[in-house]
């Protein structure tokens, strides 16, 4: 893989707001994986490359995220004929339920544990998302 694809899964995984991205083909490997400010990048091939790419600290995220609590799937509202919960410009309290996410057939309501303004809904509807995933950006 070229270096050219690699900043272009690095780049996916900032848009997205991923926490960790693995690809496999034949005989080569990469996994990427996000810390807070970082993109720390594992490649395993014949021969072993391993980059770490790290931000400035002024380009460290001061956003507030709402994070999924749990692996499962990010359903934005109560039913697919219901309005969602949240919508960009609402305004949360601790005690607001922003999305269900579905794990094992159970639906779990995730409260945004924070008060401010939802500025972006990070997540699309009926997509799978892992724990900590960033779901909602809030101000």
């Amino acid at each position: 893989m070229d270096r050219k694809k690699i900043e272009e899964l690095i780049a996916l995984m900032e848009k997205k707001h991923l926490s960790k991205i693995q690809l496999k083909e034949k005989d080569f490997e990469i996994t990427l994986e996000r810390e807070l400010g970082s993109v720390v990048t594992h490649v395993s091939s014949p021969t072993t490359l391993v980059e770490k790419q790290r931000t400035s600290p002024s380009e460290v995220d001061t956003n507030k995220y709402i994070q999924s609590p749990m692996v499962g799937i990010f359903y934005a509202a109560p039913a697919p004929d219901h309005p969602p919960f949240v919508k960009k410009g609402d305004h949360v309290t601790k005690d607001t339920v922003v999305c269900i996410i579905e794990a094992m057939k159970v639906m779990n309501e995730v409260k945004a544990g924070q008060e401010g303004k939802v500025v972006e809904i990070l997540v699309d509807n009926a997509h799978p998302v892992e724990f900590g995933t960033h779901l909602i950006r809030i101000e």
